[in-house]
């Protein structure tokens, strides 16, 4: 054992003298992880979405102001020239006013959109705008009960009735354990997972096969030590570097970014570290199967972002086809994403992810075992 944790801290060691190491451990995956995060933020909670609809108001009179006022932020609205990324339209004709001060029927129009990021968005705006149209009549038949005013509504009196503070609330929220990740807590896991693929997987090979060529580990076997204590030290020393990758960014997304880990933090540590064990084995693997010392580095950088891609760091996997889901399942990436948005985004506990980190141990178990079959001097 001692030997083990010797070379691993000789190997960490080493790596952080490199001035290029920092680079690529920090300011590289925060660039990329503040640029998703900004980019894939989401139009609020979650839980709460905000569908895009294209409203079309012909009506210039208070009424329908009044209406829109009722819906509120709950929607999303698009420009006329945006038509095509709405998922509904909303008409309100031009006498809706007139003809609600006259006692006549009158429609609201509710069309189907050309584009939906959900199957449900339409629905959701179904039920907003009728909320909506409720909550207009109530407010209209509090300011004229009571009252033996025989003129029609005013919008004096139909204010002052919204205006007034309101004695229930009431909290409607888009039911669903799975949102779709989004933002940081989103951008936070998939760049974590990706960078410490790369890194490790680089940091490994690069190291392993330039050792190697340089006669280093022909030197270290002269020593008593075995090829499994060679092979898992190198494991241990690349396990080291992630650790420091991760505890800057779990920290960071913490406490600036506002990442809600909350008391799942030590089951996101356990995950990301049992994902960098098996990204430090396939480093090794990497360094044992591949001779060349300037192919490592190309090689490792397209295996880690193929399966950074396949494995849903790049886009959520809720929104792609279940083809994509299924492959997914094939690389580390997809099941360490799988469990990171369980304990981030959809708030589970350590039972959810149980399957998700059996699957790594497995792969890393792999990985470990074909590293030693393949280890050269």
């Amino acid at each position: 054992m001692k030997h083990i944790l010797d070379i691993g801290h000789n190997d960490c060691r080493l790596f952080l003298k490199r001035k290029s190491a920092y680079v690529w451990l920090f300011v590289v995956p925060l660039l990329f992880m503040y640029f998703f995060g900004a980019a894939m933020r989401g139009p609020g909670d979650p839980y709460n979405r905000r569908p895009r609809v294209l409203i079309e108001n012909a009506d210039t009179n208070f009424l329908s102001h009044a209406l829109l006022d009722e819906l509120g932020e709950t929607l999303k609205r698009v420009k006329p020239e945006d038509a095509n990324d709405a998922a509904a339209i909303i008409r309100i004709p031009a006498d809706f006013t007139t003809k609600v001060l006259a006692l006549e029927q009158t429609k609201v129009q509710l069309l189907k959109g050309k584009n939906s990021d959900q199957p449900a968005d339409p629905t959701i705006i179904e039920f907003r705008l009728i909320r909506a149209l409720i909550a207009l009549n109530g407010h209209m038949l509090e300011a004229v009960a009571g009252t033996n005013n025989v003129m029609p509504l005013t919008k004096s009196q139909l204010r002052a009735v919204i205006e007034k503070p309101n004695p229930v609330s009431l909290d409607a929220r888009f039911a669903g354990r799975k949102p779709v990740p989004s933002g940081f807590n989103f951008s936070l896991p998939s760049n974590l997972v990706t960078y410490l693929l790369m890194n490790l997987l680089i940091f490994g090979g690069a190291t392993m096969a330039a050792e190697r060529r340089n006669g280093v580990i022909k030197r270290m076997m002269i020593h008593p030590i075995t090829r499994g204590d060679l092979v898992l030290g190198k494991i241990y020393g690349l396990m080291l570097l992630g650790v420091v990758q991760m505890v800057f960014f779990l920290a960071l997304g913490k406490f600036v970014f506002g990442v809600n880990l909350g008391a799942n933090l030590p089951a996101v540590t356990f995950v990301l570290l049992v994902f960098a064990w098996v990204a430090a084995s396939l480093g090794v693997l990497a360094g044992s199967v591949l001779a060349a010392e300037d192919r490592v580095a190309g090689i490792c950088v397209l295996i880690s972002l193929l399966m950074a891609a396949l494995g849903g760091c790049w886009w959520p996997l809720e929104m792609a086809p279940p083809a994509a889901k299924t492959i997914a399942l094939c690389v580390p990436t997809g099941w360490a994403m799988q469990a990171l948005n369980q304990l981030i985004t959809f708030g589970n506990g350590f039972s959810a992810v149980l399957v998700p980190v059996a699957v790594l141990l497995g792969f890393g178990i792999a990985a470990n075992l074909l590293a030693a079959r393949f280890f050269r001097n």
